[in-house]
C-alpha cells in the first residue's frame, strides 16, 4: 500500500461526512465529489464499506429516491451522532494538521 494511500485511509471517513453534510448524496456521486476535490485514486470499492459502517454506527441514514437517468439511489444523510462524529474529526483533524504542517514548514 503506498505511502498515500495509507494517509488517505485514516481521513477518508472524515472527507465522506463532511461531503454528506452538505447535501445528501449517494454513493457514485460521493466518488465523484471526491475526485473533483482531487482525491482520484479513491474507489468505490473503499467507499461503500465505509458507508455501510457509517450506517451501521447510525452516523448516516440511507433513503432510496427516484433517479431521473436510472434506477433508485441510495441517498445518505448525517444523523446527529453523525455531526458530531464530524465535528470531533475536525477538531481532531486541527489538532494534527498544525503541528505538522509546523514541522514540515521547518525542514530547512
Amino acid at each position: 500500500m503506498s505511502q498515500r494511500s495509507q494517509l488517505l485511509k485514516g481521513i477518508l471517513e472524515g472527507c465522506i461526512l463532511s461531503i454528506i453534510s452538505q447535501e445528501p448524496t449517494y454513493g457514485y456521486e460521493l466518488s465523484i465529489k471526491l475526485q473533483n476535490f482531487g482525491l482520484d485514486d479513491v474507489s468505490e470499492g473503499s467507499i461503500y464499506p465505509i458507508l455501510l459502517r457509517l450506517q451501521r454506527e447510525e452516523q448516516i441514514i440511507g433513503e432510496m429516491r427516484k433517479s431521473d437517468t436510472g434506477p433508485k439511489r441510495k441517498y445518505y444523510q448525517l444523523t446527529d451522532l453523525g455531526k458530531e462524529s464530524l465535528n470531533e474529526f475536525m477538531k481532531q483533524w486541527e489538532l494534527l494538521k498544525i503541528p505538522v504542517d509546523k514541522i514540515l514548514d521547518n525542514r530547512g
